[in-house]
């Protein structure tokens, strides 16, 4: 079903039983497979592929060469039903790849809204991504990655497969991150080790200096003193107030995870 109001050049192909909702603008060359939805006022600038069960929300644009909804790039993949969901407001760049999900990882591959994907990006599937980050150009995220909202993944940067990225993270540009990494954390080095916190993330959204200060001693306790990790992370989240900042970072740790951490040199 096409809205009337939908914008299609001449030069693309719409399958039959995509659905394309009002306002929307689907440029030159563009092919847009049979499963496919689009919300309100999304565009497709030109040379775009969006193929498979994949839903697009509301004025979202994506730019030519683009590769949305392709087979995962994984052996063990058989043909099963698998989705891609991204949300609202969306800006995904050139040559940027979305890969839907498998059996093995939950089916689908989810991005949030007011996101945005630069060039030559991949992420992969069954990944779910947040709302509000930014993948520089040609981050690679692998299968089954988490990362949370306001999260920055720098310029050709990686994630292992599985891995999470906490909400509000700074991973510094050719990084490649093998373990989990804390919330407002900031990861630097070719491998991936902590730096500190993303302070200057936490500021540019407002946030309040009061409970900056606390999330700043919580994490010089987490990562220092006596006993294991985990066994400070319980302590302090006995000792925590309200502050929400401190009990992202308590709760992202203590929670189950097939990977280890990032950590301070």
């Amino acid at each position: 079903m096409i809205d009337q109001s939908a914008n299609i050049h001449p030069s693309a192909v719409v399958e039959t039983g995509a659905r394309i909702g009002p306002n929307c603008r689907i440029g030159a060359f563009c092919v847009v497979g049979p499963k496919v939805v689009l919300g309100a006022n999304v565009e497709l600038k030109n040379h775009v592929s969006i193929a498979g069960e994949t839903s697009i929300g509301d004025g979202s644009r994506i730019w030519p060469f683009a590769s949305i909804g392709s087979e995962p790039q994984d052996l063990k993949f058989d043909g099963e039903d698998s989705q891609i969901e991204i949300g609202k407001n969306n800006h995904i760049r050139e040559y940027a790849t979305v890969n839907p999900g498998t059996d093995g990882g939950g089916g689908v591959t989810r991005i949030g809204d007011n996101n945005l994907v630069m060039m030559y990006v991949h992420v992969a599937h069954d990944c779910q991504i947040g709302n509000s980050i930014v993948l520089a150009n040609a981050v690679q995220i692998a299968g089954h990655v988490v990362i949370g909202d306001n999260a920055v993944l720098g310029g050709q940067s990686g994630v292992h497969q599985y891995c999470r990225v906490g909400k509000g993270a700074m991973i510094g540009a050719g990084a490649v991150v093998v373990n989990d990494v804390i919330p407002y954390g900031s990861v630097i080095s070719p491998r991936g080790t902590l730096g500190g916190l993303n302070l200057i993330g936490l500021k540019r959204r407002g946030a309040d200096k009061v409970q900056m200060n606390e999330l700043r001693r919580v994490y010089k306790s987490l990562f220092s003193g006596e006993g294991a990790l985990l066994e400070r992370a319980k302590s302090l989240q006995a000792e925590a107030s309200g502050n929400p900042l401190v009990l992202d970072l308590l709760e992202f740790v203590l929670s189950n995870s097939d990977r280890s951490f990032c950590t301070p040199q």
